[in-house]
């Protein structure tokens, strides 16, 4: 069989190449597409990922609702998103073909298995009176249209494997892939090893194995003799620094930064939820590292969940809830119960679009004023917001050290596209990411006087952390204001006045223990492009490309957005024009404008889907050259 050092035909070298798999949520397309990025990683392309799922937990086969698909852009260089036009699209039938085609570029390359273009499928998915748009001369002249049957194909090559038609018909996928891996000269070895554990005798299916083998196999063989395709493409390997990368996606990013967490604060982390797309990843993920001191609950709703949080930071341990936005709505009773109580816990929302249940598998940035004023009352809590995939690492472990050492609510403010989506990682050293450093006080250190569990450390404002039952330091907590020092139920109007400007006083406080907001480009001048949380791929790109065409843009990109780092201000004050990208209708445009009435020009969208590189270009372009 092929490997990465026995390919040498002669192929078209290209810089960088978008692929996009799609068809039916039952067609394997998560699974073709991570195949191929997990074979490109290996190689050594820099990579981005765009998983696209349906809404819908089983919409009607063959129709539009129910489309899957997988976008990876691989790159010889340094890339930050997952392209925003497709090169190559392989689509599993009629609705993957009509629902991605438009974002194929002219003259790209589309791969149909034109055995699902029949009569049935085709109307079904909205294309009616006997059209059918393989035979449609415009798209054939705008696309490079390839059309394999593959349904027959599959079957064909696996007549003499004695399985069923239904598992023969799932081996579909598998041809699909080892066309994409003769196409862009990737080997089948890992896809290969991948099948065999996947279905490896303990699990009773090694014929199961066997037969996706040979599909990927036939597949592979027939781009080769097919002489269909009007070229093969090589994406050489990308220049890294040393060190051990591996494939992460967000979701699996903000676990394993959780569990860090966890090792450098010596805690136990308890995660409360209750199931929500796109958050559940970070559910599952941590169900399986109970070896590391996580415990898993699922609760039986989203307000039972943070409790559950809540409680366990009470009891000693580091309290964690995840959920998306309309999670995120129900539980803000108790956070501010969580502030009233002044313990640490972390709040990981996976923003999707709304509102109510809104595009469920979509992603958008629109809950950052609910992270903001979500609550009743005063009730400010420290924001944090991760920028791209491995990024959730960082954040995630910032989120818990910040907790602990204000002793106050986090909200963590991730997105689908970058919980989902993946990219390479570089493996840090244990040893180089800081220690937590938690306290509990003890009996002895009060020998001399009173225990008071809302006496303030005079920097970080946050008051002791006393684990119930120590002998000594029993104290009252609950929701009702808290006289300040003792803790104990206070209805005196002065002392509610001076706990609520502290509680806040502590969250602002916090401002001196995040880094500075750093400025891609010149420190003053026209233009500042702003950003937060997971535009920052399309940003970058776009901000590249606009200083390619010749214009001055300085870039600066918040991932802290409560407090806002100490001198956001002066950046701000340094640039003529501030402009503000968002997956939403001017959110951070609003915060910045009222809390330091500085005016802001506010590109955005809410479509679903992250911004197109072009889209940015096009906009920050003509605010430079204004």
């Amino acid at each position: 069989m092929p490997t990465d050092q026995a390919i040498e035909n002669q192929s078209t070298t290209l810089d960088s190449v978008v692929i996009r798999f799609c068809g039916d949520s039952g067609d394997g397309m998560q699974l073709t597409g991570g195949q191929f990025t997990d074979t490109s990683a290996l190689f050594g392309n820099d990579f981005a990922t765009f998983p696209d799922f349906p809404a819908e937990i089983r919409a009607p086969k063959g129709t539009t609702f129910g489309v899957s698909g997988f976008q990876v852009h691989l790159s010889s260089e340094s890339i930050f998103t997952p392209g925003d036009r497709v090169n190559a699209m392989i689509a599993m039938n009629p609705a993957g073909f009509k629902v991605n085609l438009e974002d194929v570029e002219p003259g790209g390359i589309v791969i149909v298995n034109e055995d699902e273009f029949t009569k049935g499928n085709l109307s079904k998915c909205g294309y009616l009176d006997g059209y059918n748009p393989l035979e449609d001369d415009e798209i054939n002249n705008k696309y490079a249209l390839v059309k394999v049957p593959m349904s027959r194909l599959t079957k064909e090559s696996l007549a003499d494997s004695g399985m069923g038609a239904k598992d023969v018909n799932r081996c579909r996928n598998m041809f699909a892939l080892g066309i994409a891996y003769w196409l862009y000269e990737r080997s089948l070895d890992h896809t290969k090893e991948y099948l065999v554990k996947k279905f490896a005798e303990k699990k009773g299916l090694p014929e199961v194995a066997k037969i996706n083998i040979r599909a990927l196999e036939a597949g592979y063989y027939f781009g080769e003799t097919a002489e269909v395709f009007p070229a093969r493409y090589r994406v050489p390997k990308a220049k890294q620094e040393p060190g051990t990368y591996r494939q992460i996606s967000g979701n699996e990013a903000t676990v394993l930064g959780l569990v860090t967490a966890a090792q450098k604060a010596s805690k136990p982390i308890v995660y409360a939820s209750y199931p929500i797309t796109p958050a559940s990843g970070v559910f599952h993920g941590l169900a399986h590292l109970k070896r590391f001191g996580i415990k898993t609950i699922q609760s039986e709703d989203e307000i039972a969940a943070i409790c559950t949080a809540i409680g366990a930071s009470f009891a000693g341990d580091i309290g964690v809830t995840g959920t998306s936005g309309p999670g995120l709505a129900l539980k803000g009773e108790a956070m501010g119960l969580a502030l009233m109580l002044e313990l640490p816990l972390v709040i990981v929302n996976v923003q999707r679009a709304g509102p109510a249940t809104g595009l469920p598998t979509k992603t958008e940035q629109a809950d950052l004023l609910q992270a903001m004023y979500g609550r009743h009352c005063e009730s400010p809590l420290i924001i944090v917001a991760p920028r791209s995939p491995s990024d959730c690492f960082n954040m995630a472990i910032e989120a818990v050290r910040l907790a602990v050492e204000f002793m106050t609510p986090v909200i963590y403010l991730s997105d689908g596209y970058i919980a989902n989506g993946a990219e390479p990682w570089k493996v840090p050293s244990v040893g180089d990411i800081p220690t937590i450093n938690i306290t509990h006080p003890k009996q002895e250190d009060f020998a001399d006087g009173e225990f008071l569990p809302y006496a303030r450390d005079p920097e970080t404002l946050k008051r002791p952390w006393a684990i119930p039952g120590t002998p000594g330091l029993e104290h009252r907590v609950g929701s009702l204001e808290k006289e300040a020092g003792t803790g104990n139920v206070s209805y005196d109007a002065d002392n509610h006045d001076y706990m609520v400007r502290m509680r806040a006083k502590k969250v602002a406080n916090a401002a001196n223990s995040i880094p500075l907001l750093e400025v891609d480009g010149d420190p003053s001048g026209d233009v500042l492009v702003l950003g937060w949380g997971g535009t920052f791929g399309s940003i970058t790109t776009a901000i590249n490309e606009v200083r390619a065409s010749g214009h001055s843009v300085s870039y600066a990109h918040l991932q802290y957005l409560n407090p806002f780092p100490s001198n956001t201000e002066e950046v701000l004050g340094s640039f003529k024009k501030v402009v503000i990208p968002e997956i939403n209708l001017g959110q951070l445009s609003t915060l910045i404008r009222s809390k330091y009435l500085i005016d802001t020009i506010g590109i955005n969208i809410v479509k679903g889907k992250p911004f197109r590189v072009e889209t940015l270009v096009e906009r920050i372009t003509e605010v430079v050259s204004s």
